[in-house]
């Protein structure tokens, strides 16, 4: 039987797993099929305090893990695929049918971009094609940028990076936005960003350079292909959270986020911690931060119960 599990091995899960093994709980952390989530896509991470200089994603996720497992925390290595949280104990069960149970439990699985899927994309991640205009956009400074996308999000993304780029070029493949009248508005009147209508990414270039050097774009209404030079493009399409293996026992919201008040959900013992439960922030620190939060909720639920 364990005190608490930690399911996810980014930001969240391991600040909770800080926290805990630096209280004494030894708290076993679940790493999943991606440790570190969507930080390890990151090439260079300019924003997470206390860096003064840029470092790589993964090299941070590795930090934190170290730090963590110096306090007494455990990394297993497996991915969650169901869970009971109907009774007592709280019981997770892994892809390979190892079944573990548990007073408490951090459910920290992140949220994942959604990409377009193109092979030419997916490689390129990280090296000029990026999920997150706020994290990455600083590199774009004077640049040339494309964002990927026609809803409040992408318009958000646009208007930021309009601020930092020499030019955006908005790319949504229908003739009008899906977002809201005054963000639209926004991003039109802007002088620095221009909007191809009606136009879909068919191929993300890079020209024996191994990072972004243009788009191949297509006109879905004339069937016209043509090339576009640019830096960066960031996909603005939504986020997926990683929920499926606790859809049964947690409330989600209408994007499929977890429902949780401070962390706590509404199941006895299990709380949510970082981008899993976060439809709005999405950082690297505010999942951190929230990972904080759910191990000192936790503490104060195993204290209660006496364990």
């Amino acid at each position: 039987m364990e005190k608490i599990v930690i399911v996810g091995a980014g930001p969240a899960g391991w600040t909770a797993a800080l926290y805990l093994a630096r209280a004494g709980f030894d708290p076993l952390v679940v790493e999943g099929l991606q440790p570190g989530g969507q930080l390890t896509t990151t090439t260079e991470v300019e924003n997470y305090p206390g860096f003064p200089e840029a470092i790589d994603g993964t090299a941070l996720v590795e930090k934190m893990k170290a730090q963590a497992a110096r306090f007494g925390a455990r990394p297993m290595a497996g991915d969650v695929t169901g869970c009971d949280f109907s009774g007592r104990p709280l019981i997770l069960t892994l892809s390979d049918g190892t079944r573990l149970e548990t007073e408490a439990c951090i459910v920290a699985t992140g949220a994942s971009a959604n990409y377009l899927g193109l092979e030419s994309e997916q490689k390129l991640i990280g090296r000029g094609v990026s999920g997150c205009a706020v994290c990455d956009g600083a590199f774009y400074r004077n640049r040339a940028v494309a964002v990927v996308g026609g809803g409040d999000t992408a318009m958000e993304d646009a208007l930021f990076l309009a601020r930092l780029a020499a030019k955006v070029t908005v790319i949504h493949r229908r003739d009008a936005f899906r977002a809201s009248r005054i963000m639209a508005d926004r991003v039109l009147a802007n002088p620095r960003i221009e909007v191809l209508w009606d136009t879909v990414v068919e191929e993300v270039l890079d020209v024996a350079k191994n990072e972004v050097t243009g788009l191949r774009l297509r006109n879905v209404r004339t069937g016209e292909t043509f090339a576009r030079a640019l830096d960066g493009v960031f996909l603005a399409i939504g986020h997926t959270p990683n929920t499926a293996p606790f859809r049964d026992a947690l409330p989600t919201d209408a994007k499929g986020f977890l429902v949780a008040e401070n962390t706590r959900t509404s199941a006895e013992g299990v709380f949510a911690a970082g981008d899993v439960q976060d439809p709005v922030y999405r950082q690297a620190v505010t999942a951190a931060g929230s990972g904080c939060m759910a191990a000192l909720e936790a503490q104060r639920y195993l204290d209660a119960r006496g364990q």
